[in-house]
């Protein structure tokens, strides 16, 4: 492929080898970038990154955080690259011996995130000392490697220290009338009353909840064995009064306990909402991912917005259902009556939504599907063995699941029974549940009140479709796909579509390319089928005409199209540059820092392997990533080099679309050619 000329002094700017970019060079760069996807009229550069994932900074707690002063610089790289967002797991308190983000709290901040080296500042009163950071945490370990893993037994470990001492030194400071916790008292104070004391409450009922997990030695509260202790909000909304004396008798027996919670809960938050002021100065935003389930600890405290011994799960061919174990919104209680008033079950929903969206610009809606046509599982058919564990053979374990809108009650009534219930909602296309009201009474103007159009979402539709889905989703609301160019093409997509090559429970692109199963051909002999290479999305007479399509540049493609087929890293290099052409587009950290090496994986979907949620950027991932692109086997995305590729396919694309008009086609040479060439410029300087 040609490389157009580049003319270096015209830039002044000075490449030296072996370097990141200079201070000048960075700026200029990020411009160039930016004015890149200007050019392509591409609105969302997202980053994939989950929480946990984040880098350390001088000292180490285990565990990543994205609301750290560590996380701070990963943003302002990112933010050079061009991307203006990532997108994060959910943020919500983990389960101890649980460490997937999808099984977290929806409403409760994860403690982990707390930056403990910000508790020695003014603003936290000085509530741990240099001494005790020193001797909590680490020193980050640098090693050859690009990644590095999270510990979550060793963060729990410090984090149980730290917000201990943190805790009793607040209030010894605040009993000594310190200036500093005098002030961080009226923060707290007011983060305890906000919305009327709504937090306050909340909180109480999960400190109960912790006080309760911890006496019975599980969060599973339905293994509990006192009825009152299994209900026990539930039974107090109810006005029973042996539930109201236990669960004062549980407060007032536990009151430092349940106060200390609520004071982490405090700092988690103001810390989240320090990060916030710090994204909003340089136009960088958050996704936050609203998981379709809830934790134990959710579940607990809004019982009777759920229904009884069904969880949700996703359906697999010839096998069991994946199993979930989170509950499902009962379908009765969405809304009260025929005035569409929202019902215990709405209520929920909505808190959901609102929270994801208090401190984050967006949100990923995970496992849309799950809004409108839950795949249903009864928890009364699964057979568990002498261990406790689910006996996941279909023939040894039939398990009774079906969508939401075909499963019958045990006595063979509809579960989403609408036809007995006076609020009877009908969709123009004659689909009748109270699931597939869901969208239109509840999520969509619950995302209007922040300001976020159906089509700004990102609605995380992959998965099995049946026709009640189809029909809501696509046909009804017209919402946007999540498109896995893994498996498929960009060119004659839908412009308000998400894109991304690898999702959060993907593999690296360069990983994918390299799949393969042993075949045999007519002849019987063993051969291997490089299934993800040989696919209709990787196809490499498509990739060198998508990319290079204009006529003039015949022997461009044709030795691109040669350099693709023989190159796998190449090949994928084609593929993001494919990727970038789109409106709005996710890349995993993965792909951008070039972590590639066997079997390192931040999540395989659908598996319990024992390296799930771990894989981690290092602390030092900046020095690591220019290492890495300026070495004889770069792994990293060499964003400059990518996005020039993509330009210059935008360029063949509108240049077709001029149809001859000469007078047209200079005027995109001349918007395009100057910021080609630049990418080019920074390409090379970042090979060196």
């Amino acid at each position: 492929m040609r490389v157009l000329g580049i003319e270096h002094k015209k830039y002044m700017l000075k490449a030296s080898f072996g370097r990141k970019p200079t201070e000048a060079e960075a700026s200029d760069m990020q411009k160039t970038i930016n004015n890149a996807y200007d050019i392509m009229g591409t609105k969302e550069r997202i980053a994939i990154t989950h929480g946990s994932c984040f880098p350390a900074g001088n000292k180490d707690s285990y565990i990543g955080s994205p609301f750290s002063k560590a996380a701070n610089e990963y943003i302002k790289f990112l933010a050079l690259y061009g991307f203006n967002g990532n997108q994060l797991g959910p943020n919500g308190e983990l389960v101890r011996g649980n460490n997937s983000p999808y099984n977290s709290s929806a409403f409760a901040k994860n403690r982990l995130f707390i930056d403990l080296q910000a508790l020695k500042n003014n603003d936290y009163a000085g509530i741990l000392s240099e001494e005790d950071t020193e001797n909590l945490l680490l020193t980050p370990e640098h090693t050859e490697k690009n990644y590095t893993y999270t510990n979550f037994d060793k963060a729990n470990e410090i984090y149980d220290s730290a917000l201990d001492k943190a805790f009793s030194t607040f209030r010894t400071k605040l009993k000594n009338k310190d200036p500093n916790a005098l002030e961080l008292n009226k923060e707290f104070q007011i983060f305890l009353k906000s919305n009327d004391y709504k937090n306050d409450k909340r909180l109480t009922e999960e400190g109960i909840f912790n006080v309760l997990a911890e006496e019975y030695g599980t969060d599973n509260f339905e293994k509990w064995t006192n009825n009152t202790d299994k209900n026990l909000i539930l039974l107090t909304k109810q006005g029973d009064i042996d539930a109201n004396i236990r669960y004062n008798t549980l407060y007032n027996d536990n009151k430092k306990d349940i106060e200390k919670y609520k004071f982490e809960q405090f700092i988690a938050t103001k810390q989240i909402k320090e990060n916030k002021e710090f994204r909003d100065k340089i136009g960088f935003k958050y996704f936050s991912d609203m998981l379709v389930g809830c934790s134990k600890m959710d579940y607990w405290r809004h019982q009777d917005a759920f229904i009884k011994g069904y969880q949700i799960g996703a359906y697999e061919y010839m096998k069991n259902p994946q199993m979930w174990d989170s509950p499902i919104l009962h379908p009765r209680k969405l809304f009260k009556g025929s005035n569409k008033e929202l019902g215990t079950a709405g209520l929920f929903l909505k808190e959901k939504i609102d929270n994801a969206l208090e401190f984050c610009e967006n949100v990923r809606v995970d496992h849309v599907m799950g809004l409108i046509e839950p795949y249903v599982i009864d928890n009364s058919s699964i057979i568990y063995d002498e261990r406790g564990k689910i006996i996941n053979t279909p023939d040894k374990n039939p398990v009774r699941a079906e969508y939401m809108s075909n499963m019958k009650t045990p006595d063979g009534k509809p579960l989403d029974d609408y036809k007995n219930y006076s609020c009877d909602f009908t969709h123009k296309n004659g689909y009748k549940t109270f699931h597939s009201n869901i969208m239109n009474e509840i999520v969509l103007p619950a995302l209007k009140a922040h300001n976020l159009a159906p089509e700004d979402v990102v609605w995380e539709d992959l998965c099995s479709q049946p026709e009640a889905f189809k029909k809501v989703y696509y046909e009804n609301l017209h919402l946007p796909r999540l498109v896995q160019t893994e498996w498929a093409r960009v060119q004659g997509g839908n412009d308000k579509d998400w894109y991304l090559l690898g999702s959060h429970d993907s593999i690296p692109g360069l990983q994918m390319i390299k799949r393969f199963s042993i075949n045999k051909d007519s002849n019987g002999n063993e051969y291997k089928d490089y299934w993800t290479k040989n696919s209709n999305g990787w196809n490499p007479d498509y990739l060198a005409g998508y990319l290079n399509m204009s006529p003039s540049r015949i022997e461009e493609r044709n030795n691109f199209r040669k350099q693709i087929i023989n190159d796998d890293k190449e090949r994928v290099k084609a593929k993001f540059a494919e990727l970038l052409t789109t409106k709005k587009f996710q890349i995993s950290f993965a792909d951008i820092l070039g972590i590639v090496d066997d079997d390192v994986v931040y999540n395989i979907g659908g598996t319990s392997r024992k390296d799930n949620w771990k894989l981690r950027i290092p602390a030092d991932f900046i020095d690591k990533y220019y290492e890495n692109l300026s070495s004889d086997n770069p792994t990293a995305i060499n964003i400059p080099e990518v996005l020039k590729m993509a330009l210059q396919a935008k360029l063949d694309m509108l240049t077709l679309k001029a149809k001859g008009d000469q007078a047209a086609i200079d005027d995109l040479n001349q918007t395009f050619r100057p910021v080609i060439d630049k990418l080019a410029y920074y390409e090379n300087i970042l090979k060196e």
